[in-house]
């Protein structure tokens, strides 16, 4: 019975699902952290009779099918790339974007990848880097005898040295675009990887045209909504329950033509 089979897809697309919509509530608190969403599509369909079919010999036609569908796939798990809340922490490397673009982060292995995440610290060699160590691109360098430091919403970084009148410029932050932010892979850690979907990277200052602001002293929260992830987390209980039924309900009449085969 393709019942069973149907109820059966919609059961494990409900349980990606759910799965989705539980890792956005634990990355809640996750700085820089990007909502995902579900997408799902029908399977093929079996047709038992065509729309527009000839019915007799006058040629009238049919005005409409007789399809059966065979269930449901997940076909994406896009991210909504909106802008989270901004909230201050008054410490001088937390750097959060206003508007479009990503931090560069330079990986161990050579490669470049990308971040909402502006939670910098400096290593011991005084280089801005990630909070895993990573070093932030294009490579900002903070001297030791420097009694305060000021980013500007351009990203001009500037310090001012023990016994010196004037502040000193030693580096201006970059950001990147991608034609298309959905078609970025996640590689954990609140990283992104470009893509052959999201495009090559556009590299830019920040407050230039296309281009969001930077914002000293502030982290970028999650843009999860708590309401709207339960409320879809009711939904998808829900929808999983209505296919367990069908199942059952499936069972049933099966079992029901089997005792009449018996009797």
């Amino acid at each position: 019975m393709r019942a069973l089979y149907s109820a059966a897809t919609g059961m494990m697309a409900q349980e990606l699902n759910v799965q989705v919509i539980s890792n956005n509530i634990a990355n809640m608190r996750t700085t820089g952290y990007k909502r995902q969403q579900a997408h799902f599509q029908d399977l093929l369909y079996q047709t038992m009779r065509r729309a527009g079919a000839t019915t007799s010999a006058q040629d009238t036609q049919t005005p409409s099918a007789v399809e059966i569908g065979s269930g449901v796939k997940a076909v994406s798990t896009a991210r909504a790339m909106s802008q989270g809340n901004l909230t201050p922490t008054e410490r001088d490397f937390d750097i959060a974007i206003r508007g479009e673009g990503f931090f560069q982060v330079n990986l161990p292995d050579g490669r470049i990848a990308y971040t909402r995440d502006g939670g910098f610290d400096l290593d011991g060699q005084g280089r801005l880097v990630t909070k895993d160590g990573y070093e932030v691109a294009p490579g900002i360098t903070i001297p030791e005898d420097v009694q305060s430091v000021s980013i500007s919403a351009a990203g001009h970084v500037e310090v001012t040295r023990a016994g010196a009148a004037e502040p000193e410029e030693v580096g201006r932050l970059q950001l990147v675009r991608f034609v298309n932010e959905v078609g970025l892979e996640s590689l954990g850690d609140n990283l992104f990887g470009a893509t052959a979907a999201s495009g090559a990277p556009a590299e830019g200052l920040p407050n230039e045209e296309g281009f969001g602001s930077l914002q000293q002293g502030y982290l970028e929260e999650a843009n999860v909504n708590a309401v709207t992830e339960i409320s879809a987390l009711i939904s998808a209980q829900r929808a999983y329950e209505m296919n367990s039924r069908v199942i059952s309900a499936a069972d049933q009449m099966l079992q029901a033509a089997s005792q009449m085969f018996r009797g």
